[in-house]
């Protein structure tokens, strides 16, 4: 399941790619627009930000905008950076590996089998749609 956070950095980065090309969105626009709580939406751009996925201008007419084209970030990269895996065990995990605790030895368990199998394909679809789908071409 995706947690809040993700939802929200995901809605807020799809709004800004609406207006890609536009100039900086102003964050209590982002926050009315989704419903978002303003402190949370702050929070969640800065992790943006720091990642290189958002710009910022502070001052009367800054804002956000996106630091790259919508089609250049995926739903990947987000949920990865809000949520760390998108593996649903950690012993699934690519860069997050942890061993389970109180399983039996990973070399014979079936669920982690077809949970590596499920991180693939969750992973093979959200590498590959971009905050652009649903947009014109154009942008």
């Amino acid at each position: 399941m995706l947690s809040q956070r993700t939802r929200y950095a995901i809605r807020a980065l799809l709004y800004l790619g609406d207006r890609y090309g536009e100039g900086p969105v102003q964050l209590p626009e982002i926050a009315a627009t989704q419903n978002i709580p303003a402190k949370f939406l702050t929070v969640i751009l800065s992790e943006m930000k720091r990642a290189g996925l958002v710009e910022t201008l502070r001052g009367k007419v800054g804002g956000y905008w996106l630091s790259k084209p919508p089609n250049q970030i995926t739903y990947g990269q987000v949920v990865r950076l809000t949520r760390g895996s998108l593996a649903l065990l950690p012993c699934a995990a690519r860069l997050a590996y942890a061993p389970c605790g109180n399983c039996v030895e990973e070399a014979k368990c079936r669920l982690r089998l077809v949970m590596l199998s499920v991180r693939d394909e969750t992973a093979r679809i959200l590498d590959q749609v971009t905050l652009a789908e649903g947009l014109p071409e154009d942008v």
